[in-house]
């Protein structure tokens, strides 16, 4: 199983550019609203990569969302959203 879950994530941007995540979709299609943004910063996820780590609150737990960017510096898309699938055990 993919330890990355890529998700479409509901975003809004403010007058400066930033991104600001409002709802994420999961694979099975339900919608979770994002309570809060906590933090926003460049960090690497534990099951690879490195590009924009959001610290979230969604139903009163605080989550990682990661904004992964896109080496292709043209065209209309910029990066991926995705989750570190957690595991059992």
């Amino acid at each position: 199983m993919n330890p990355k879950v890529y998700v479409e994530v509901l975003v809004d941007h403010d007058a400066n550019g930033r991104m600001l995540p409002r709802e994420i979709t999961w694979e099975d299609g339900m919608k979770y609203p994002i309570d809060k943004v906590l933090d926003i910063r460049q960090a690497a996820s534990h099951v690879g990569g490195q590009g924009d780590r959001y610290t979230i609150r969604v139903l009163g737990q605080e989550r990682y969302l990661f904004f992964e960017r896109s080496t292709n510096l043209t065209g209309n898309v910029i990066g991926r959203w995705f989750v570190e699938r957690r595991t059992a055990g």
